[in-house]
């Protein structure tokens, strides 16, 4: 996925929590791709592109780790 065209789109993490997807940043060793995103208090988080669009196995079923839930804000 593109991230660019994800950004300001809220995202629902599949324990629940609501996104808002601030853009892409290279990792200054690795150059590994990560996505930035901000929670409803406003903290910043990052995680590693492929996993923010990957899925997870929960209850022995796999789904998306996030879920895009809202249309930009």
């Amino acid at each position: 996925m593109d991230t660019y065209k994800v950004v300001g789109c809220r995202f629902r993490h599949y324990k629940g929590g609501l996104y808002k997807v601030i853009g892409e940043v290279t990792h200054t060793e690795t150059e590994e791709k990560l996505v930035t995103y901000e929670d409803q208090d406003g903290a910043l988080w990052a995680r590693p592109k492929d996993m923010f669009f990957g899925k997870v196995v929960v209850e022995g079923k796999e789904t998306k780790r996030f879920t895009q839930k809202y249309i930009r804000s």
